[in-house]
């Protein structure tokens, strides 16, 4: 597998050398990560490891949340005392159920994606979970798929070989493009399912968020595909 990212790779370093520039650079790594580096959609799907898992409890405990109320969400984890905290100390809370500690990189990757999307959460006025409406939900629920899929390629083929910029204003511009071009691709794959989190029943989640992840990935494809020969 590892050979199978060199091309990608290279043209990321291109991306990162850039200071985040280069969206071709992007745009080819994306793709050739997608279509021969993990074989396509597929592949990538299952590529995710633990963050599947941790997609699949996060939705669920915010579909209860919903339908239950956020004081019986928790008792039912045993984080009652948790109950009237502010979404961030919540969350903390919740990381060893949501996303179990674990000694593997791709669960390392998991719970480093669950911490980046806690960290975003103030910043987007999400500060009360009882109060949290149907589409803030599906924020929250975005974020943490775009940041599972943002570690898992960086991982991959952005943090062996690639030398990034000494700018700190240039990483953080190679960051935001990459975040940014992820996140559309998440947001535009929820909005096709059509698919309420409050409404989504316990048998269905898994087979929701792996569909999540696949139309996300195809829609990743044909955006960095676009890119590419821009």
């Amino acid at each position: 597998m590892p050979d199978n990212f060199t091309a990608p790779r290279t043209n990321f370093t291109r991306f990162a050398g850039s200071g985040g520039n280069d969206r071709r650079s992007l745009g080819r790594a994306i793709s050739g990560y997608l279509s021969g580096g993990v074989g396509g959609n597929r592949g990538a799907v299952q590529r995710m490891g633990s963050s599947r898992g941790t997609t699949a409890r996060l939705a669920s405990f915010l579909s209860d949340v919903a339908n239950q109320g956020a004081q019986q969400a928790l008792r039912s984890l045993n984080l009652e005392a948790l109950a009237g905290r502010p979404i961030e100390e919540i969350f903390l809370g919740l990381a060893d159920y949501i996303c179990p500690e674990g000694g593997t990189v791709d669960e390392g990757i998991a719970r480093d994606a669950f911490i980046e999307t806690i960290a975003e959460l103030a910043g987007l006025g999400l500060t009360d979970l009882d109060a949290l409406t149907a589409p803030q939900m599906q924020t929250v629920f975005e974020l943490y798929a775009a940041h599972a899929i943002e570690a898992r390629i960086y991982n991959d083929i952005g943090s062996k070989g690639v030398t990034l910029p000494a700018d700190v204003r240039a990483v953080e511009r190679i960051q935001t493009v990459l975040k940014d071009f992820i996140r559309r691709g998440v947001s535009d794959a929820v909005a096709r399912s059509q698919t309420d989190l409050r409404t989504l029943a316990k048998g269905q989640v898994s087979s929701f968020v792996d569909a999540i992840y696949a139309d996300a990935f195809a829609i990743l494809q044909t955006m960095a595909d676009g890119m590419a020969e821009s």
